[in-house]
């Protein structure tokens, strides 16, 4: 029976979290038995640890967050390291890293920070992979659901005209291959990880980004952060929101407005 591996989504973020969607891709690579968890409060913490006792291996799959994990990863690495040397715990850890930098290399601090919580937790650092430009990974799947949905519009119109409706069909095919062309290294390096984690085996550290210019990846993003505020509640009001201390997750809130 093959080990179990568990996969750790350590983003802070509730929706559209990129990390989240690449440990979705990933564990669909994985073989055998698998949980997902998602870190992001103290509450996430015990049920994780639970986990590892039962595991072989173990993915964290996190951003970059000021050139290293996001904050709330620390106290969860801390309870980690001590859980893991009082139960005797090996555990083969895998990372993957992403940024919304362009440079995949950039995510290096990162995995030295991960290596050096494996050498003091008493675990088996694996490698894994980082990843630049992160952001593009959400634009790419909010295109393909969208060229989905104007898919089946299109076949829908052709089939009320009587017309061939299979040729939405082949103009989807065309655009998901370009769009995933984009993300070829991504993939590749993905695909690669995985049968390390099938096998077991150290994979090294390695570094991609999306397959587009710097300057055309930072219009892309540029559109999307601007989108994604405007979702959010606005560009600038956040801005100017008095902060005050979160007590349940002990970090800054926003504190919104009864207007």
């Amino acid at each position: 029976m093959m080990e179990k591996t568990v996969l750790i989504n350590c983003s802070p973020k509730q929706k559209l979290s990129v990390s989240g969607f690449i440990m979705k891709c990933e564990g669909l690579m994985i073989r055998g038995r698998k949980e997902y968890f998602q870190l992001r409060t103290p509450a996430d913490r015990r049920p994780i640890l639970n986990a590892l006792k039962t595991a072989g291996k173990v993915i964290f799959v996190a951003p970059l967050y000021v050139d290293s994990v996001p904050s709330h990863m620390l106290p969860f690495m801390k309870e980690m390291e001590a859980f893991c040397k009082e139960n005797g715990l090996r555990l083969k850890v895998y990372a993957i890293a992403n940024n919304g930098f362009i440079e995949g290399k950039q995510n290096e601090p990162l995995m030295r920070v991960m290596e050096n919580f494996c050498v003091r937790s008493g675990l088996e650092w694996c490698g894994g992979i980082g990843i630049g430009g992160g952001v593009m990974l959400n634009v790419e799947r909010i295109m393909i659901a969208v060229m989905f949905g104007l898919m089946l519009l299109n076949m829908g119109l052709r089939a009320v005209q009587g017309e061939n409706v299979l040729e939405p069909v082949r103009s989807f095919a065309i655009s998901l291959g370009e769009v995933l062309l984009l993300a070829c290294g991504i993939i590749a390096y993905a695909v690669r990880l995985a049968l390390h984690v099938n096998k077991g085996t150290n994979a090294g550290k390695w570094y991609t980004r999306i397959m587009v210019p710097s300057f055309v990846f930072i219009l892309f993003a540029d559109i999307f952060f601007i989108i994604f505020s405007v979702f959010q509640g606005g560009i600038f009001r956040g801005w100017f929101s008095r902060l005050q201390p979160d007590a349940k997750y002990g970090i800054i809130a926003v504190k919104k407005n009864n207007a």
